[in-house]
């Protein structure tokens, strides 16, 4: 099954044109050598090596950026498939679509020199036409994101079919707790400063990106990092959209450990914090050990409830 990605070609899809006419796609992220057989199957490995060389490039960047920006330029040289489909913005509101045909290959002193070869579809979908949701996820900050969720993925094949989106065929009964637990990520982000947590954190972000959504780790993607105000206190958030079983605490532990062994600056603390709507005495009994997480209850109110 193919995988479907949203990619920008240049600041504000500024190379949109050139890439379209030399039927390629790339990136560049500031590491100026060829990658070909440097670029093994797993980003993690990926990125233990080139970390370094991104942060000699660019020391103005943290080791948070640093990880995003590799992890991207790995997905872009190595992770996209054959036969997967990209969406690119041409800066009008307007999505181009490309297949990839064929792998990495490096153009040294040309824009976007990490490329990939691919075939421009004659079909383009306009932003217009996209569902909410998929709207907010291909116009998401930062070069690449993945749109291969099943949902976001037939309704991409309906669009380049030149289908609109479906709307839903059952009435909901409850509209608002329904788009809660469909969208509650999307939800605390936007309203991220209204919170109780908004107060004392922000959403990580690097130079006015936000980044500390959906950051990948070793163990999979966490769903929200955050830093203190002063900046010594990292935060994972997880959130679990019904009752929150005793295993999401090892699974939160997992995410704080690579962001301490990872990405936390010399002094730095890692605190966690998992948002659910409903716990049990399992999961109390599994916290009180971990004073360093945290829980809290979400209402449809979106008002956090410490517990």
């Amino acid at each position: 099954m193919r995988n479907y990605f949203r990619l920008m070609l240049g600041p504000r899809s500024i190379h949109a044109k050139e890439c379209r006419a030399g039927n390629f796609i790339g990136t560049d992220f500031d590491i100026h050598q060829d990658l070909t057989g440097q670029l093994p199957d797993e980003w993690r490995t990926f990125n233990r090596t080139f970390l370094p060389v991104y942060l000699e490039a660019r020391p103005d960047k943290t080791k948070i950026g640093a990880g995003l920006a590799c992890g991207m330029l790995w997905t872009v040289s190595k992770g996209i498939q054959g036969g997967d489909i990209v969406l690119c913005p041409d800066g009008s509101g307007r999505y181009n679509i490309a297949e990839v045909t064929g792998d990495y290959y490096y153009a040294p002193g040309e824009i976007l020199p990490h490329r990939r070869p691919v075939r421009w579809l004659d079909q383009i979908i306009d932003r217009a036409d996209m569902s909410e949701e998929l709207k907010r996820s291909a116009g998401s900050v930062g070069t690449l994101s993945d749109l291969s969720r099943p949902a976001y993925r037939d309704e991409i094949e309906r669009l380049m079919g030149g289908s609109t989106p479906r709307e839903y065929e059952e009435p909901i009964e409850d509209l608002a707790a329904f788009t809660m637990e469909a969208h509650l990520e999307e939800f605390l982000v936007r309203n991220w400063s209204q919170t109780e947590l908004g107060r004392e954190y922000d959403i990580y972000q690097e130079e006015g990106e936000t980044v500390g959504r959906q950051y990948q780790t070793d163990t999979g993607p966490l769903d929200i990092l955050a830093i203190s105000k002063d900046r010594k206190t990292l935060l994972v958030v997880e959130l679990k959209k019904g009752r929150a079983s005793d295993a999401v605490v090892g699974q939160i532990l997992r995410y704080m450990s690579y962001v301490d062994d990872q990405l936390a600056e010399e002094g730095q603390a890692v605190r966690g914090i998992v948002i659910a709507l409903e716990d049990d005495q399992r999961i109390r009994r599994a916290l009180a050990m971990v004073p360093i997480i945290e829980f809290y209850r979400y209402q449809i109110s979106f008002k956090l409830v410490k517990v």
